[in-house]
């Protein structure tokens, strides 16, 4: 079987990988405030060596988290023909928008400049980083944790009604539930190409081509995701879950100093990334 049919190695949020490292151990509320921390600067960051430098960032938190580069680079993939639009619509037409910068070419509403082609650059560059961040997150924490710790984190907007324990269980199932339709996804292509669709046979680049190729499998796949919606409903409801029911914690978290100590790295990182001036 070809492996544009292998979706599941291509999807790193999600999924959760046990290796014991640092970054597994960490407090769930002080590595949420750091990831988010980063991804707010990478948010602002504009310039190349500051997105490169985050770049970097990311690779190490890979290396640091135990965690094999070629699997967090394999995320990527899927979302290359969504970077290759944006690049081209950004270069072609966001030189009509922004003013300054040098015009290279210039046709009706086309305009390519200097600014355009730094857009690109940047927005690609912010892309594979935000990918990243978010695959060593969910890889170096577990479904459980992520929910105590956006919901420890977030506590204190309890005190304006802000149903926060709903608001962390909604994210929480929204990310694991990425490598299960992955999966469900695959095993579709798979039966389609069984009885002669066809899919993975055109080149990468013709991205019309094969964004009609996927259109088959697009219902199935909704029907599938009420249907896992309806299952974990009946298994909720079969384990007596109240919704904006007050709840008593199991689990309780307590700071150690490499918490303070990764809160810290993170905002320094930070500051460093968008202090580089060019």
């Amino acid at each position: 079987m070809s492996a544009e049919f292998e979706l599941t190695r291509h999807i790193t949020i999600g999924q959760y990988l046990p290796t014991n490292s640092l970054v597994h151990r960490l407090d769930p509320r002080f590595k949420l405030g750091a990831f988010a921390i980063l991804l707010m600067a990478i948010a602002v960051c504009d310039t190349y060596v500051g997105n490169l430098f985050a770049l970097l960032v990311c690779l190490y938190l890979f290396h640091l988290s135990r965690i094999p580069i070629h699997y967090g680079l394999s995320g990527i993939k899927p979302a290359i023909p969504f970077i290759i639009i944006l690049g081209v619509l950004q270069l072609l037409f966001y030189g009509e928008i922004a003013s300054g910068g040098a015009v290279y070419f210039e046709y009706g509403m086309i305009k390519i400049t200097s600014e355009s082609i730094r857009l690109v650059i940047v927005s690609a560059m912010r892309f594979i980083e935000v990918i990243f961040l978010s695959s060593v997150l969910t890889l170096s924490t577990s479904t459980t944790e992520l929910t105590h710790g956006m919901e420890r984190l977030l506590g204190p907007l309890e005190k304006v009604k802000f149903p926060v324990h709903a608001f962390s269980l909604i994210i929480t199932i929204a990310i694991r539930f990425v490598p299960t339709f992955a999966m469900e996804m695959e095993k579709m292509m798979k039966a389609q190409a069984s009885r002669g669709a066809d899919f993975g046979t055109g080149e990468w680049w013709r991205i019309v081509k094969r964004t009609k190729d996927m259109f088959p499998i697009i219902i199935p796949l909704f029907n599938v995701a009420l249907s896992r919606a309806e299952d974990l409903i009946l298994a909720m409801e079969a384990r007596c879950y109240t919704p904006g029911a007050v709840r008593t914690a199991y689990t309780h978290y307590h700071a150690k100093p490499r918490d303070y100590a990764a809160l810290l790295a993170s905002i320094v990182m930070s500051a460093v990334m968008l202090w580089i001036p060019v």
